[in-house]
Formats: C-alpha cells, sequence, structure tokens
C-alpha cells in the first residue's frame, strides 16, 4: 500500500522492497539526526501486521516460534523467528500481547505468507489469525510519543502499530526510511530479506539472544539451533563494514564481499550512509573469513569489525557489539 506520505513535497520513494515509503523528504542527513535527537519520526507502512487472538493463543505461539511465549506478560515486546524443518529461518517476528490479542509487525510482503502458516496450524485451538496490514501501520520515533502497541527499537527509538490514517505525531518531522536504516545498521541489527538469505540460521545473524529461547520446548528447526549449540560453529557470521568514504557509491544489496586476490567470501546485506560514521553496511561472511581481514564489498574497501564471533556455537556465548545507543 502506498503511503499517503509520498505526496508530501519533496518525498522520494525508496527502492524496492521498499518503495511504497519514502527514502527521504529532500535532506536525507538532517531527517537523520532529528531521528537520532528524537525530534522526527518514519513511516514504515510497508511492514506486515499479523494479529493472533483468542484463549490458546500465547502457548500456541510457544509451540511453534523459537522464543518461549506462555506466560508473556501484556505489553512486553519480545522477538521470535519461524523456522523452516531445517533449521533456516522463514519469518522475524516483532510481537507483544496487549492481554487479548498479539500483535506482530514483519518483513513488507511477508504478511499473508505468515498469517497462511499460521492459520494451516491452528487444528483445533481457539486462536484467530488475521493478517490486518491493509487496517494498521507501522510507524518508529522517539519514545513517549504516540499509543498502540509497542516495540523497542534501534537509538532509543519506538515502533508502534497504529491504525492507518492516524494523523502524523504533533512538533516531529517526516524522516525517510534512509534515517531508520542508517540507525538500524550502525546498531549492528540484521534485517530479514536483506541481511539474510534462504540458507540463513539463527546463529549466523546473533539472533540466538534475541529471538531464541535455548532451554524450551520442541518447535519446528529446534533441532539444527541444538546442534550448533551444543555441537559445532554457522558456516557463515554477520560482520559490520566501515566502507570507503573516499567512493561516491555504496555497495547494491546481493554484490558480493571479497578478499585481496578476488576470492568471494560473502555478500553485501544493507549499506546506508551514516551523518557521523560516514558509509556503512552490513555483510554475511563465511566463518572462517580472518576478522583483521580487509574486505572489498562491491568492488569498494571495507575495515570489518566483528558481529558475530567466528567461535559462535559448541556452546560459546555469542557477543553482539552493539552501539551504546542500541543498548539503551
Amino acid at each position: 500500500m502506498k503511503s499517503p506520505l509520498l505526496d508530501t513535497r519533496g518525498a522520494v520513494a525508496a527502492d524496492a522492497p521498499d518503495q511504497d515509503v519514502a527514502a527521504h523528504y529532500g535532506e536525507p542527513s538532517q531527517e537523520q539526526r532529528a531521528l537520532e535527537a528524537g525530534t522526527a519520526f518514519v513511516d514504515r507502512s510497508n511492514r506486515g501486521v499479523v494479529t493472533v487472538t483468542g484463549p490458546d493463543r500465547l502457548p500456541w505461539l510457544h509451540s511453534l516460534l523459537s522464543q518461549h511465549l506462555e506466560g508473556l506478560a501484556p505489553g512486553a515486546a519480545t522477538q521470535a523467528l519461524l523456522l523452516s524443518p531445517n533449521g533456516h529461518v522463514e519469518h522475524h517476528l516483532h510481537l507483544v500481547d496487549d492481554g487479548e490479542t498479539v500483535w506482530i509487525h514483519v518483513e513488507t510482503g511477508t504478511a499473508p505468507a505468515l498469517a497462511g502458516f499460521l492459520d494451516r496450524m491452528r487444528f483445533m485451538l481457539c486462536v484467530e489469525v488475521a493478517d490486518v496490514t491493509d487496517r494498521y501501520a507501522v510507524v518508529t520515533g522517539p519514545a513517549g510519543e504516540g499509543t498502540g502497541p509497542a516495540f523497542p527499537d534501534v537509538a532509543g527509538l519506538v515502533t508502534r502499530i497504529v491504525p492507518r490514517g492516524t494523523p502524523a505525531p504533533e512538533g516531529l518531522r517526516p524522516a525517510g526510511l534512509w534515517a531508520y536504516e542508517a540507525l538500524r545498521i550502525a546498531a549492528h541489527v540484521p534485517r530479514m530479506g536483506l541481511d539474510t538469505d534462504h540458507r540463513t540460521i539463527p546463529h549466523e545473524m546473533g539472533w540466538i539472544d534475541e529471538a531464541v529461547h535455548l532451554n524450551k520446548g520442541c518447535y519446528r528447526g529446534q533441532e539444527t539451533v541444538a546442534r550448533v549449540h551444543n555441537l559445532g560453529r554457522p558456516p557463515r557470521r554477520l560482520v559490520f563494514l566501515h566502507l570507503d568514504g573516499s567512493v561516491d557509491r555504496l555497495p547494491a544489496h546481493g554484490d558480493p564481499v571479497e578478499v585481496p586476490g578476488g576470492r568471494t567470501v560473502g555478500f553485501v546485506g544493507s549499506a546506508a550512509r551514516h551523518h557521523e560514521l560516514g558509509p556503512v553496511a552490513l555483510a554475511l561472511v563465511k566463518r572462517s573469513t580472518p576478522v583483521d581481514a580487509e574486505l572489498l564489498a562491491g568492488g569498494v574497501a571495507a575495515a570489518q569489525e566483528v558481529v558475530v564471533s567466528p567461535d559462535t556455537g559448541a556452546n560459546v556465548k555469542i557477543e553482539l557489539r552493539r552501539t551504546a545507543a542500541n543498548r539503551g
């Protein structure tokens, strides 16, 4: 659904898959600074929204997803993964229960598939699943602004699910998706579908701490999670890249990441221009890539920073090097 804010003067549509919202409104750097300062909001209404209602909703979701959801307190936001039988990540869910409804927001275009899968798994339980993307939108802004289900986000921001047509928050300027993406990448937070591929497993992205509960009962794909955690290491790892600022372009999604000599060791996920750090990116590389190796990302020189340790797995605790803003 095309956002009405794209009709705002100066609005420029983002590239796919975000073409239904604005990349910026004519002042990308200022918008990013305003968002970080808490004086702007971001329209993320292209994300999907799914609801689950009924008295069995939490134990039922607990049995399907990677997170421990039985007894989830009303208003407590969490993350969860829906895995394939082989442990590959199919959906990354942000969810909160308000006491009557579980509200979920997911990557753009994925709500119909998620809702369809969940609906097929209801059997005789008292739950109802609905894709409500046409009625609700996702908005990110400063804490304390707005109402509706709330999810802590990067840089101290809060993401909310609001009815479509809700007026823009008073006193806040709109910031484009470029602003949010720059803060997300700087916080080392991967995005499903951009920083992942069809082979991604949770350990590679550092989602074990945030979206997986290692001591809960069976769920689809649990065998892979347990095997990597207890016996082995994942084949790849997420890295943060400081890109050469003298180059006038960013690497594109999917561009190869190479070591000197031209050997490909991974691919570029997300890239953005951060107002303080300059051009930055996230990439997924082979675990065996030396942590001090200089890289080429789509032909752009890049210095890597460890996000997921190459020693992840085999009962070695993942250490995500989050920024101070994201830890808050």
